[in-house]
């Protein structure tokens, strides 16, 4: 493989590494196509917003994913994230580009820990008076 750039993105408790290089449109995550991967609807649209931000065509680079962990939710938003930021490594012109859409901010909501006493994080067993 050429010359490539990385990116990292984590969201919940996924975490992608994705990887682009200069190529012919080529986009495999984990060994399989993308649209085979991520069968949801509107999943790899999700994902290739990063390109659309800065006005390049997806069809001229080659990406290659890692992703671990989480659900379907949280690895599509891990690889957005790993994509825009490998693009900003690609060419640091396009940070402000990737921003104002809000494709470089790494989204810290996780799940909250299950406290002693209650059900879940938060709730807590029925009151009984009697």
């Amino acid at each position: 493989m050429a010359q490539y750039f990385e990116g990292i993105g984590r969201r919940k408790a996924s975490i992608a590494r994705v990887r682009l290089a200069s190529g012919s449109g080529k986009f495999t995550v984990n060994e399989k196509e993308a649209a085979t991967f991520f069968t949801r609807y509107g999943d790899v649209q999700d994902i290739l917003r990063p390109f659309g931000a800065v006005g390049e065509a997806a069809a001229k680079y080659d990406v290659t994913v890692k992703v671990d962990g989480g659900g379907v939710a949280g690895q599509t938003e891990a690889v957005r994230l790993g994509l825009a930021r490998a693009l900003q490594g690609m060419n640091a012109d396009w940070t402000a580009a990737l921003r104002k859409k809000g494709l470089l901010t790494r989204d810290a909501r996780i799940k909250e820990r299950k406290k002693p006493g209650l059900k879940k994080a938060r709730k807590a067993p029925t009151y009984t008076k009697r």
